[in-house]
């Protein structure tokens, strides 16, 4: 049995399932910022302000550089390859079978327990939203067990409850998904900019020294945890995770061979220049230690320290928007990287059973829904978010080995936008992304091979056995 067997463009487009194409530049490009801006700037600034102080800035220019680079070769291959998968699709052009499922097994780790993690910061910013109408619910159902210490939680009900609508949302139709994001997306922008607006006169430049306190990386004293800009990029590169999610789009989206690569990259440069401006005015009005007293709801907490009380309601509907948005996008992603999946054979064919009327794959989009509404609501998981990043970047290093091969390999291929400066390009975005990752903890290394190692037996197991690629003359392309 061959296991890296590839597939042709040609056969993916033929194969692919004509979904509701109704997505353009501007709906593209708002799914993106929906998807990155959200958790990164209403909860990760403050653990990212007392990681890199207010070189936080640099550190969210790092992340972006590398989401830059990587996001060039996306681009490259959405133009080449429009249909669903992302960089599950991509690989299986370029390196074969057993490497595409690895790295769609990786993107669902990604986009289920970025969504399941989110519903957790959505749950505290909607609790807060209550308290401030007069409402209290019970403490014990506002949190997973453990997740606060001192305090006796069980049950994360909010989230529970928001990842079920979004779920529900997205089975319904992409036209419903696709207007309710944009204007969640324009609530979200406009709370932003009032927030910039409002407090950039309360910002003293004496705040912002030492700018660099722990330099590049480095240690406290008696501590183990890595502190420093690299650091702090890894960190606050969740916050970018989601722009990838749009590529996944490609069969819902009208003239996907152009629209995909803007989408992608003007994504990404909107939401680059708002976390800097924000990042610098939030360590403008506060002294980067004094995070630590409200590192959960940062936004907040700077808020307070300006003394515009009546901001920080309107802020906190703001957060819930922006989280909300990136629980959709995720979990849009999430269930597109299974249809194609379980098209190719490699899952069940219960994931990409398309309902007749709303044209969507409703089953397995629930039975993910439910499962990451479940992750949510029982386990403590504010402590795997870096398995996020750690599954993504490794995504990201597959994607741009794969443009530097697919241009030596298949040049005559057409491409609706080509990356420039290959090889340059895409080994910069490896570099980027190993620098990233290795300023993760070793914990995360060996969850992330515990997975690994789970989806190997999936494949072997199952996937391989029933792959649609055991049909002969199915490739155009054979492996190399």
């Amino acid at each position: 049995m061959e296991y890296f067997r590839k597939k042709s463009v040609k056969e993916l487009v033929e194969q692919s399932t004509p979904l509701r194409r109704s997505m353009r530049t501007l709906d593209l490009t708002l799914l993106g910022i929906g998807a990155i801006i959200g958790t990164g700037i209403f909860v990760l600034t403050g653990k990212g302000a007392l990681t890199a102080g207010p070189a936080l800035s640099v550190s969210f220019v790092l992340a972006a550089v590398c989401c830059g680079f990587a996001g060039l070769c996306y681009a490259e291959f959405a133009s080449m390859a429009p249909v669903s998968g992302s960089a599950y699709t991509y690989s299986y052009i370029a390196f074969g079978e057993l490497v595409a499922f690895v790295i769609g097994w990786d993107l669902i780790l990604e986009y289920a327990l970025q969504a399941a993690t989110v519903s957790a910061g959505w749950s505290g910013y909607f609790t807060k939203l209550l308290q401030g109408f007069g409402i209290d619910l019970p403490v014990q159902l506002t949190a997973a067990y453990g997740t606060t210490p001192g305090v006796t939680t069980y049950f994360n009900l909010p989230g529970f409850v928001v990842v079920l609508l979004i779920t529900w949302l997205l089975s319904v139709g992409i036209n419903q998904t696709r207007r309710a994001n944009d204007i969640m997306v324009g609530v979200k922008l406009a709370v932003i900019v009032l927030f910039i607006v409002c407090v950039v006169w309360y910002v003293k430049p004496s705040n912002w020294q030492p700018f660099s306190p722990y330099g590049w990386y480095s240690f406290k004293q008696n501590s183990t945890v890595p502190m420093g800009i690299i650091p702090a990029a890894s960190i606050v590169f969740f916050s970018f995770i989601g722009f990838d999610a749009v590529s996944s789009s490609a069969e819902e989206t009208i003239e996907p061979r152009k629209t995909l690569p803007r989408g992608i990259l003007l994504s990404l440069a909107v939401s680059t220049v708002l976390y800097i401006v924000m990042t610098l005015i939030m360590t403008g009005v506060v002294k980067y230690p004094e995070f630590s007293a409200f590192i959960d709801a940062p936004v907040a907490g700077v808020i307070v320290k300006t003394g515009m009380n009546w901001l920080a309601l309107i802020v906190d509907f703001g957060a819930l928007i922006g989280m909300t948005t990136v629980m959709l996008v995720q979990l849009y992603g999430q269930s597109r990287i299974c249809y194609s999946m379980s098209r190719d054979g490699l899952f069940p064919k219960f994931f990409g059973e398309i309902h007749p009327k709303y044209r969507t794959p409703v089953k397995g989009t629930w039975f993910f829904g439910i499962l990451t509404a479940i992750a949510g609501g029982f386990i403590n998981i504010n402590v795997l978010f870096e398995l996020v990043n750690i599954g993504t970047l490794s995504a990201f290093i597959i994607v741009a080995a794969g443009i530097i091969w697919m241009r030596h390999k298949h040049p005559e291929m057409q491409r609706g936008f080509k990356t420039p400066g290959v090889p340059f390009t895409p080994l910069i975005a490896i570099v980027f992304c190993g620098v990233l990752i290795a300023g993760l903890n070793w914990q995360t290394w060996v969850r992330f091979a515990v997975w690994f190692v789970l989806g190997l037996a999936v494949y072997f197991l199952y996937g391989a056995r029933h792959s649609t690629m055991n049909k002969p003359s199915e490739s155009a392309i054979t492996a190399h």
